[in-house]
């Protein structure tokens, strides 16, 4: 299915733009370093609308992204840097560039060589010598970065041959975590150990094409879901957490879980 472009639209939104930004006494305030840190917060409220599926959130908040890139591209027009069309047609020409299994002769047997072929195209067309994680943004989350360098650096052949190699290498960190643990208390060696944990198993959620970010956020969500009722059960019966011992909290938790079933 095409999108239709409606011309109409995207020129109203534009002189919008810049009505706003010459007479609104909140938008002529605003720059590059005022707008970044809301920038991130429309960002989170976007994924929140999309792991609820609320497609009329999606809608809103993709509105609210959309119009802090026409604010970016008004303040780079203002210091004659470059535009919104110029946004767009770069990004056209990307596009096409790194996707010449489309565009090109290139040929390709599945996703796995796509993002390959990415990324060694964005290797190719760095103006600059610059190292292969260098792409990785440094106020990425962790985990989300600790993934993109994971898929960086496999797309050059720094990587496990298969599932089972990483699936070991989880095994050998925990081991030398739990080691750690037994022999002393020692706040930086327990987290060194423990980061080394965390990112092997980022490694084995890269092989079985799970986004670890993602299964995080589930359990984060199931947690929520849980403790809640524990609270919500408590409440019926008008006690507090200090009224109850943990076995009694446990089973308000399993009722959780059988209903989630």
């Amino acid at each position: 299915m095409q999108t239709r472009f409606d011309k109409d639209a995207f020129e109203r939104i534009i002189q919008i733009m810049d009505e706003l930004r010459e007479q609104c006494p909140w938008d002529k305030k605003q720059n590059w370093d005022t707008l970044r840190t809301l920038t991130i917060e429309e960002v989170y409220e976007l994924s929140d609308a999309i792991q609820q599926r609320n497609f009329d959130e999606i809608k809103k908040e993709l509105g609210d992204v959309f119009l802090h890139i026409l604010f970016y591209s008004r303040l780079a027009s203002e210091e004659k840097q470059f535009d919104i069309n110029d946004v767009v047609k770069t990004l056209a020409d990307k596009l096409i560039r790194r996707h010449p299994h489309i565009y090109g002769e290139v040929k390709v047997n599945n996703e796995e060589e796509v993002k390959q072929n990415w990324e060694k195209l964005k290797q190719n067309e760095r103006k600059e010598e610059k190292g292969v994680l260098s792409g990785v943004p440094l106020s990425l989350p962790s985990i989300i970065k600790a993934y993109r360098m994971q898929e960086k650096a496999a797309a050059v052949g720094f990587d496990w041959d298969n599932t089972e190699d990483v699936v070991e290498k989880v095994k050998e960190e925990l081991e030398e975590f739990l080691d750690e643990v037994k022999e002393n208390k020692d706040v930086k060696k327990l987290e060194d150990e423990f980061g080394d944990v965390i990112f092997s198993l980022i490694n084995v959620a890269r092989f079985l094409k799970i986004n670890p970010d993602n299964a995080l956020e589930k359990a984060n969500q199931k947690f929520l879901r849980r403790f809640n009722h524990i609270e919500k059960r408590l409440k019926e019966q008008n006690k507090q957490f200090s009224d109850v011992n943990l076995e009694e909290m446990g089973k308000y938790w399993d009722e959780a879980k059988e209903m989630e079933e």
